[in-house]
């Protein structure tokens, strides 16, 4: 009896020691660094989800969890600074939010977790080398848009369009990609590409103006330092009466005329959910990268009607969002 007793108070104590120690383990507080490459509206929205995600899954800033986050202001130099730094201060994963920011970190560092998000082409940016199996310390979520379905909504909202500008940074990986795409498929749409490029955001203005009289309606690619200065692209096209499409639908929030595209909100989410994983335990390079998923129609008829486009009433009722 007396040695039955001393098994199961044995047991007892090895039961209590477990719990502790898996209590422990889930009030451990865990350090998540996240740098972009600059502010707009849809790397701001990823970087909410990303933290929305991390709440959710019960790591609460400023509890269980320090939440980091840097903007490298639109310099490609800065990022890699930020890099530098946030690799030195070895935190539990790194969030790198849009091409250029996840180029530095994985250059920065071979060992701490690496989760991307907001990039177009990984592989051809050289983030990872295969999307089924990243391998090493990287892994994440790529947006590379519904192109597609974008022009063929363009030519459904400008009948007549011949020719269509793409204002782009021949400097940015991302961007590069989307133009040789769009490149691609505007053949079979009878649609011209006319490129100008911007390697800066201060170029950004010039290189809109430089389109007007040579196209029908203006395309802004996923491209972040474009969609920073989208306000400029946005006055030469109510001043020219000059469609303006782009790539992410929180720029239509802003003022383009409409866009099928991700929810960068939800892609901020879902990158949370690899982050999640990453804590729990899940080696990065391990993990498939995975395609950004869903996307919606968001119209701005208040833009539209300023850029002298109709929208049919067809084209509205499919729309999630219409802004008036």
């Amino acid at each position: 009896m007396r040695l039955r007793a001393a098994m199961i108070g044995s047991g007892l104590a090895l039961a209590l020691l477990a719990g502790t120690a898996a209590i422990a383990q889930q009030t451990q507080k865990v350090t998540v660094a996240v740098t972009a490459i600059v502010e707009h509206p849809a790397l701001d929205a990823t970087r909410d989800g990303v933290k929305k995600a991390l709440e959710e899954a019960g790591y609460k800033d400023g509890t269980n969890l320090t939440f980091r986050y840097e903007s490298a202001q639109g310099s490609p130099a800065t990022a890699a600074q930020i890099a530098q730094k946030f690799a030195g201060e070895n935190p539990n994963v790194i969030v790198a939010i849009a091409t250029p920011s996840a180029q530095a970190m994985v250059t920065a560092t071979q060992t701490i977790p690496v989760v991307f998000t907001a990039v177009t082409d990984p592989v051809a940016a050289q983030i990872v080398k295969d999307r089924q199996a990243p391998g090493g310390n990287v892994t994440g979520i790529s947006d590379f848009s519904p192109l597609e379905a974008q022009f063929d909504l363009i030519k459904e909202l400008v009948p007549s369009a011949k020719k269509i500008g793409v204002v782009y940074n021949p400097g940015e990986a991302n961007s590069v990609a989307l133009l040789n795409a769009v490149k691609a498929l505007a053949p079979a749409r009878n649609l011209q590409i006319v490129e100008a490029s911007a390697g800066r955001t201060a170029d950004v203005s010039a290189a809109a103006q430089s389109l007007v009289g040579k196209v029908d309606a203006i395309y802004l690619p996923t491209d972040n330092t474009i969609i920073s200065a989208l306000g400029t692209v946005l006055a030469v096209g109510t001043d020219n009466k000059l469609p303006v499409f782009t790539g992410d639908t929180e720029s239509v929030q802003k003022g383009s005329v409409a866009s099928i595209g991700f929810d960068y909100f939800q892609v901020g989410v879902e990158t949370g959910a690899v982050v999640v994983r990453v804590l729990k335990g899940e080696k990065p390079g391990t993990i498939p990268v995975s395609n950004a998923s869903g996307s919606n129609l968001v119209i701005n008829a208040k833009a539209a009607a300023a850029m002298g486009v109709t929208i049919p009433a067809a084209v509205q009722a499919r729309a999630k969002q219409v802004i008036n």
